[in-house]
């Protein structure tokens, strides 16, 4: 069977109405502010396309660039401003563990990328909400959220199995194990019931989440595996490597696999099509689509 290539469009579209639509019924709009403090010529990209697809929606988008010795004061100031529905730190800033401080600074009343500890708490315990009434659902970080819903849109995730285990039996691999997508990606594929082969330059882990545990989250197990060992078992291999120099051999993908890459390079060989039953070349689209979302979910929740 010839491979068939997923555009993040067609995943996109799937929401542009629905956001549309509740936009255009609120009198006052939600606000996201943007804080741009790097050089980094992706990030500036990002921030481009979110101010492009903010305002076909009717969604107020200011961006903000900043020296990174003032982030913190200008987070305070956007924190403590009531016409600021949402805040978007585009990472990474500093590269190490002040990037994680940072995160924690913004509001989680307004962190549309889900990056506060109070959110990677939920994310990473497999609790899907702030209340006991499940009434209110915790955020989710846009890009790993856009890539469960690509999955989701191309038939990966089985909805005939019980809910919160939608992707029992599948074995993906994540390739990047950053904190802002990487590691949260391969949490929540665990969560819902995949074996995850988490990538990094370092090493390789296993997330995967005991059915019988009383915990009922996933776990992480450092392996001494190297990447050729286990990218010929899976049946999606995600990439998210943010060079252009990096390239998955295609001779190590499994005949039928599910390639998607959410890096802002390609990270696939052109002989993917080859191989792979489905191919998804980027989800830039969706991950809008997410944070479109997640400002208007944090905006009803303020409201």
């Amino acid at each position: 069977m010839p491979c068939k290539v997923v555009l993040a469009a067609e995943v996109a579209s799937n929401y542009t109405a629905e956001i549309k639509s509740e936009v255009s019924q609120k009198e006052t709009k939600p606000r996201l502010v943007g804080f741009l403090a790097n050089d980094d010529i992706y990030a500036e990209k990002y921030a481009q396309s979110s101010s492009k697809h903010l305002a076909e929606a009717g969604l107020e988008f200011e961006l903000r660039q900043v020296p990174r010795e003032s982030l913190e004061a200008a987070i305070r100031e956007a924190n403590a401003d009531d016409r600021v529905s949402g805040i978007l730190v585009y990472y990474p800033v500093y590269g190490d563990d002040r990037d994680q401080k940072l995160q924690d600074l913004v509001d989680p009343t307004k962190d549309v990328e889900g990056l506060n500890v109070v959110y990677n708490g939920k994310l990473y315990g497999n609790d899907r909400f702030l209340d006991e009434e499940k009434t209110r659902k915790a955020i989710l970080p846009c890009t790993p959220l856009a890539v469960v819903k690509v999955l989701d849109h191309i038939g990966v995730y089985n909805h005939s199995l019980p809910y919160g285990d939608h992707l029992r039996g599948k074995t993906i691999a994540v390739v990047n194990r950053s904190e802002v997508v990487g590691r949260p990606l391969a949490a929540l594929l665990a969560n819902d019931g995949a074996k995850v082969y988490s990538i990094d330059i370092n090493d390789i882990q296993i997330y995967e989440r005991d059915p019988t545990a009383s915990i009922n989250s996933h776990t992480a197990t450092k392996t001494e595996l190297k990447p050729e060992d286990v990218i010929p078992l899976c049946d999606v291999v995600i990439t998210g490597v943010p060079t252009a120099a990096y390239k998955m051999p295609t001779s190590l993908l499994k005949p039928g696999v599910v390639a998607v890459n959410f890096a802002s390079v390609r990270n696939f060989e052109p002989e993917v099509k080859d191989v792979a039953s489905i191919y998804v070349p980027s989800v830039g689209k969706v991950t809008v689509s997410m944070l479109q979302r997640n400002l208007l979910r944090l905006f009803n929740y303020q409201h």
